[in-house]
């Protein structure tokens, strides 16, 4: 069902534009948020965006599958559960050195992130061991590096930690209270549980949620206030389009309206002003005035190349265009003097030979719903 926007002045929604950051958001202030007129909305999440980023620069990240399918999770959305029949066969753990080889690609093709997932409940430790040279290697290339492993306990999370990670992704997926209806095997304590022993071992946190799985907007409002409660913000917020995959339970839910997604990219960046919004899983499925939308309302994260892990996802070239079209630009981390480029034609060049690569190398395949 579509949003009732009305009354969305019952609470004070007198925002400052510099808007700091709060963990206190009332359930009754953020559906006031939901209710504002679509313009009224949009225009005070670009405020808020413009107060903390340049708005036309846009992270980009790449993230390979390092070990898919056989997932013992129930997660309704999820076509690497084990519990149903989607058609995707197991794979074992990619060898450190294929993983390396992608990575150094998706710098070339202008990844500031490489992330890594496995199927995993939890990462067992002897695969651990595998996953923590991983990651030592990847940082050597001077990418930003992110895990996706399941449920990691104190102990592996300071692993990760000592080994250089810089990111962690777990998502809550949706709100508490409509937790129950897409996954029983995980409760939410479990990933807020996660979270915090990411926190504590001083990595960042990457943590969102998917969206049009049968769910209210206040489970939308929901899901927003418990990342926003997580002080500080998790510094990357994924915004999930469900991808309806045949053979899971929500293969034939009902379709979620785009301007219902875009309102929730643009309460989650009032909510969250100084972390990064990804337009994440469900792109393939948007039109380029959704996406250009969903940029002014405050994404300015995405994840690019040819398919999300099982999924699919505009190819870079149509990423390439569409931010030609929107005056946008992929955003930059610090670099060492040694990696600073001061040869566009080389740069391009080596753009032009990494999509060459993508198109020939089956093993390169990006991030699902993270």
């Amino acid at each position: 069902m579509p949003a009732q926007h009305h009354d969305a002045h019952a609470v004070d929604l007198n925002l400052d534009a510099s808007h700091e950051p709060r963990h206190d958001w009332r359930l009754e202030e953020i559906e006031a948020l939901f209710s504002l007129p679509f313009n009224d909305l949009l225009f005070r999440a670009q405020q808020v965006h413009r107060a903390h980023f340049d708005p036309n620069a846009v992270q980009v990240s790449t993230l390979l599958s390092i070990k898919t399918g056989a997932c013992p999770e129930d997660c309704k959305y999820c076509p690497q559960s084990g519990h149903y029949n989607t058609g995707l066969g197991k794979e074992k753990l990619l060898e450190v050195e294929k993983v390396v080889e992608q990575a150094r690609a998706a710098k070339q093709a202008g990844a500031s992130r490489f992330c890594m997932g496995a199927a995993w409940r939890s990462p067992r430790e002897r695969d651990l061991d595998v996953v923590l040279e991983m990651v030592g290697r990847v940082k050597e290339l001077g990418l930003e590096t992110c895990m996706t492993l399941g449920m990691v306990d104190a102990h592996q999370a300071s692993r990760l930690a000592e080994a250089g990670l810089d990111y962690y992704n777990h998502n809550l997926d949706t709100s508490p209270e409509y937790y129950g209806e897409i996954i029983t095997t995980r409760s939410y304590a479990d990933r807020l549980d996660t979270l915090s022993n990411v926190r504590d071992a001083g990595m960042k946190i990457c943590s969102g949620g998917i969206l049009g799985m049968g769910e209210a907007t206040r489970d939308r409002a929901g899901l927003l206030q418990q990342l926003a409660r997580l002080n500080p913000h998790p510094e990357s917020v994924p915004i999930n389009m469900l991808v309806k995959v045949p053979g899971t339970p929500m293969e034939n839910v009902e379709d979620l309206d785009p301007l219902e997604f875009i309102r929730v990219i643009a309460v989650a960046r009032i909510l969250m002003p100084a972390s990064h919004v990804r337009l994440s899983a469900g792109r393939e499925q948007m039109d380029e005035s959704t996406q250009a939308m969903a940029f002014l309302a405050g994404a300015n994260s995405i994840f690019y190349g040819d398919t999300l892990l099982t999924t699919g996802n505009p190819q870079v070239e149509r990423d390439r265009a569409l931010f030609d079209k929107l005056g946008l630009h992929p955003e930059q981390v610090e670099k060492s003097a040694c990696d600073i480029r001061s040869d566009d034609e080389q740069a391009e060049t080596a753009l032009a030979h990494a999509i060459q690569r993508q198109r020939d190398d089956a093993l390169f395949y990006d991030a699902a719903q993270a």
